[in-house]
């Protein structure tokens, strides 16, 4: 095994987690199954991770950070604010359609967290960051465009956390792209509107 520097060992077995439990589910996954996804030694786990809770907050923490980069690097002025926003909206929404298992692990590891004793701290971890990238992305389509919302950017973040969690599990249980296309219109529009006017 070739020596790595433990941050890229720890991406490694982060990445790897993500595809077990992608597959498998966050219960069935063991650190043997994700070492053996990694093609790495139990030690080397060990060595970069304290725990599995360790590791699971590493994977909610990769995920959300994917979805926002990806989400970031989409907002650019449009013709209108409703354009820039659903812009944005539809970036996340062509990886949920085109990795719907990532998106659903999202939920496994949500529930998971709190059924698991000791664990329940790591699904607040998660919504709690995504409050904070809805925020993120908020502040920077009013930077772009140059606006100032109506409500707090903290109530705003928390509403578009809400929206976009419902509608992608949703999407998740019914598979219907043209509801799903409807319910993003309507969310850009109501973002819009609270963002800016």
């Amino acid at each position: 095994m070739a020596r790595m520097p433990s941050a890229e060992r720890r991406t490694q077995l982060v990445e790897a987690a993500i595809r077990a439990m992608t597959r498998d589910g966050v219960a069935r996954t063991t650190t043997r199954s994700i070492c053996a996804e990694a093609g790495v030694s139990l030690s080397v786990f060990h060595y970069c991770f304290d725990s599995k809770q360790a590791l699971l907050e590493a994977a909610i923490e990769t995920i959300t950070g994917n979805y926002v980069a990806r989400v970031k690097s989409a907002v650019e002025p449009r013709a209108t604010l409703r354009e820039t926003v659903r812009a944005g909206l539809q970036t996340y929404w062509d990886h949920v359609t085109a990795h719907p298992g990532e998106h659903m692990l999202t939920y496994d590891l949500t529930q998971y967290a709190l059924r698991e004793p000791g664990f329940e701290h790591l699904a607040r971890a998660q919504y709690a960051q995504y409050v904070a990238s809805a925020a993120v992305l908020i502040d920077q389509v009013r930077s772009v465009l140059g606006v100032e919302p109506r409500v707090p950017v903290e109530v705003l973040a928390r509403y578009l956390a809400a929206a976009i969690d419902g509608l992608t599990l949703q999407y998740l249980v019914l598979r219907d792209e043209q509801v799903a296309d409807a319910h993003l219109d309507m969310t850009a529009d109501q973002l819009a509107v609270l963002i800016g006017g």
